[in-house]
């Protein structure tokens, strides 16, 4: 667990303390060793025993030297300095925290207090252990101090490097304790997708199972939620879409496999998951903890949606304002119902707690009547010689608490080291302290915001700095949120929410496009829910796919961002893609009056209605066709639906075949499909041959007409009057050449017939129910 799991099992059996700085300042960064050939050895701390130190106390301060120079220190040494003076400021802290060389500001040695480590070759490291007593140090009255352990060699007069840190002095204390609210952020980047399984219970599919480690008892997770449960009155600033997330993982559930994100989910696309045992423990015990020890919870809307990239971004997309409102609603109801405790759903936490005039209207949209702002955003004045409560009107009726910039800074990081974590610790009891002392007889109330993705480290570096000021005796009193919110703001605090963001943090904001892309996914829903027969296993999902895509928690993560919104756009593409008309190329048309025949597939597992099939001509006085036809399917099925056609002109005509949605808003749905008709049989074609037809039977009635007016000129009877005149004595038939002789003519009384005309309709074998099937599944052809 490492040096700040011990610190804070040891903290809650004794006393600690914190530290502060200037109203007006931010955090130095801390001064962790660095070599220069003047100064070639580095100082680390890792630890003071007794954080806080009392009246005849003994405090045992460890680290580690490190010889960076290029030559050996002959019988190096570390030795303690005795502090200069008290450290009665914030200022006066942030000022020790900037030294990086050794100074006489930092003290004289202090003779009798030293450890020798022998020869270092450059490279060597070696550790340390220096003990001393608060009295030895000269500490007389309460306050915070400088605990600085140089390093030296033969020459004793030149120190050779130098570690600082602050050691808080308690003795009597009479001081007002200061309410300090503490947020404790259990987050973590969207998981659940859009796609659930194809079964009656839709099992949840996540984008990858890494979240079952995390909330293992080894996981972020797990140890914050282990390590928050310890603290008093402590704020949980909870995403309710983990609490979603986690839950469908107590149950069965699947795991997209690689490259399959804008896939539907099936079984040879995902795999099952595998962290059931840990989400079912990690939930119980996170219900355990929020509902113990005076705990608040408060609830981000619904997957923690990026405010500022929202306000600068995408405020006047159409749909982001019901979908923010959506958000916080849905938020509270599920915080609520998964930890059955009351939940705070009114706060908004912008990305690191940065604000500006638009964020803060967003947040108001979104019904946040509190924001909560880190301090370097609403800076307070220099004249100001105190630090204010944390809380403040900044209009539109809502409240800014607004946490104190050097102690959020403190835990920002990932404080993965002893020596990172003891110096934060340290720092934090220091500054604390120091805003107690400020005004002793007034009571004032601070926020502390770690990281939203706080780490075990930091967390167990705030933890044990929390519990060591928080001891009997001590200077902080733990409070919730809602106590330091509605603590008496002061009239000297700042309270006007800049107009401009930090340019710094613009670039990690999701883009207008990106914003805009999540939002035109509701209109492409919207369509296809229209005609699902069952919405609500499509609605549901994707709504909070949507909410999903615009999480914070993306912010430090732009490419998982970017494929999650792919994923779910994909996706959406896939299953309106599903309920088709199958492309065709050439349809051939044999006759002027015919079927054109269209099939329709729906892939998707449900039947699908409130569709029509409109097939339309390019050229109407070439080629026209019948009425729109309505579509119903039943879920994975195909059917071809018949239009009657009626042609006017042989050659090609470009058709196209759309489904629309009915109803007063009809719109076309998915893509168009268009093909050419072949027309190879018109009206035309055929009078041609009828026409030649008629002036053959003309002729030929005339040549009957002129025999039999020979015949009764001879007198004879003709006993088969419909023999032609010109038959030969034996009753034969014309012969060929006469008759296409007679064609000849009366195709040139007419006109050309066309080389290609086919025969008519009437002439063609019925279709089979096998031809059918064809055609349901391929390039249509045309039926009578």
């Amino acid at each position: 667990m490492g040096r700040a799991a011990r610190r804070l099992a040891a903290v809650l059996a004794g006393g600690t303390v914190l530290l502060s700085a200037a109203p007006h300042a931010t955090a130095a960064a801390p001064a962790f060793p660095t070599a220069s050939p003047d100064y070639p050895a580095t100082v680390q701390i890792d630890s003071v025993s007794a954080p806080v130190a009392g009246e005849n106390a003994t405090v045992t301060v460890t680290g580690r030297v490190t010889n960076a120079g290029s030559s050996t220190v002959k019988a190096a040494h570390v030795v303690l300095r005795s502090p200069k003076e008290e450290l009665d400021t914030r200022s006066a802290i942030n000022l020790v925290a900037g030294r990086t060389n050794p100074t006489s500001k930092d003290g004289t040695v202090l003779a009798g207090h030293k450890a020798d480590l022998g020869d270092l070759a450059p490279g060597q490291s070696r550790p340390y252990s220096l003990q001393v007593s608060t009295a030895d140090l000269g500490l007389k009255a309460a306050g915070v101090y400088e605990l600085a352990v140089d390093v030296r060699d033969t020459d004793e007069d030149r120190p050779l490097g130098i570690a600082r840190t602050f050691l808080p002095y308690n003795t009597a204390p009479g001081a007002k304790q200061t309410q300090i609210a503490t947020l404790w952020p259990i987050t973590h980047a969207p998981e659940l997708v859009a796609q659930t399984m194809p079964d009656n219970d839709q099992m949840p599919v996540l984008r990858d199972d890494g979240l079952a480690t995390e909330l293992g008892p080894n996981g972020r997770l797990g140890k914050l939620v282990t390590i928050g449960q310890t603290l008093p009155n402590l704020t949980w600033v909870i995403d309710p879409d983990l609490l979603d997330t986690v839950y469908a993982m107590t149950k069965p559930y699947r795991v997209q496999k690689p490259g399959t994100a804008g896939e539907s989910a099936k079984e040879e696309n995902t795999v099952a998951g595998a962290g059931q045992n840990v989400a079912t423990a990690w939930l119980a015990q996170l219900r355990t903890a929020v509902a113990a020890n005076g705990s608040q919870v408060v609830a981000l809307p619904y997957a923690d949606p990026d405010l500022a990239s929202i306000a600068h971004n995408g405020s006047g997309l159409a749909g982001m304002d019901t979908a923010l409102r959506k958000a916080a609603t849905a938020g509270k109801v599920t915080a609520e119902g998964r930890l059955s405790v009351d939940v705070k759903g009114d706060v908004a936490w912008p990305y690191q707690g940065r604000l500006d005039q638009p964020t803060a209207g967003v947040a108001r949209t979104a019904g946040a009547d509190l924001v909560l702002v880190n301090g370097s955003t609403m800076p307070e004045s220099r004249s100001l010689s105190y630090t204010p409560n944390a809380a403040r009107p900044i209009g539109n009726g809502q409240t800014a608490v607004v946490a104190d910039p050097v102690l959020s800074s403190l835990f920002s990081g990932n404080l993965d080291s002893d020596e990172a974590q003891s110096l934060a610790e340290q720092r934090f009891l220091a500054e604390t302290m120091t805003i107690t002392q400020q005004r002793p007889d007034d009571q004032r109330s601070l926020l502390v915001m770690p990281s939203r993705t706080l780490t075990v480290g930091t967390a167990e570096a705030l933890a044990a700095a929390l519990h060591a000021a928080a001891q009997p005796g001590g200077w902080v009193a733990p409070a919730r949120l809602d106590a330091v919110a509605t603590a008496p703001a002061d009239p000297e605090a700042n309270g006007s929410v800049p107009g401009d963001y930090p340019g710094e943090l613009r670039g990690s904001e999701l883009s207008s496009a990106s914003l805009g892309s999540v939002m035109g996914v509701q209109t492409g829903l919207d369509q296809l829910l229209q005609i699902l027969t069952q919405p609500q296993r499509v609605r549901g999902p994707f709504n909070a796919a949507m909410v999903r895509s615009m999480s914070t928690e993306w912010r430090d993560h732009a490419e998982a961002s970017a494929a999650y919104r792919d994923g779910v756009q994909s996706y959406l593409a896939n299953l309106t893609a599903a309920v088709k008309v199958p492309a065709k190329s050439v349809i051939t048309l044999p006759g002027d009056n015919a079927i054109l025949l269209i099939s329709v597939k729906n892939d998707l597992n449900q039947a699908v209605g409130n569709l029509q099939l409109r097939v339309t001509s390019s050229q109407v006085n070439r080629l026209n066709v019948g009425e729109a036809a309505t579509v119903v399917l039943d879920g994975t099925t195909s059917r071809t639906f018949r239009f009657p056609a009626e042609a006017q002109v042989n050659g090609p005509v470009q058709m196209t075949a759309q489904l629309w949605t009915t109803g007063p808003n009809a719109q076309p749905y998915g893509k168009a499909v268009s093909f050419t008709v072949e027309v190879t049989s018109v009206a035309s074609g055929v009078m041609y041959v009828i026409g030649g037809g008629v002036v053959l039977m003309a002729l030929a009635g005339v040549r009957f007409y002129l025999q039999r007016k020979k015949r009764s000129a001879a007198g004879e009877v003709d006993l088969d009057p419909e023999r032609l005149v010109d038959a030969d004595e034996d009753g034969a038939e014309p012969s060929a050449d006469t008759a296409e002789e007679g064609a000849e003519t009366a195709e040139d009384s007419v006109g050309e017939a066309p080389a290609h005309a086919s025969v008519k309709p009437s002439d063609s074998p019925p279709e089979s129910a096998a031809d059918a099937r064809d055609r349901a599944t391929g390039d249509e052809k045309v039926g009578h």
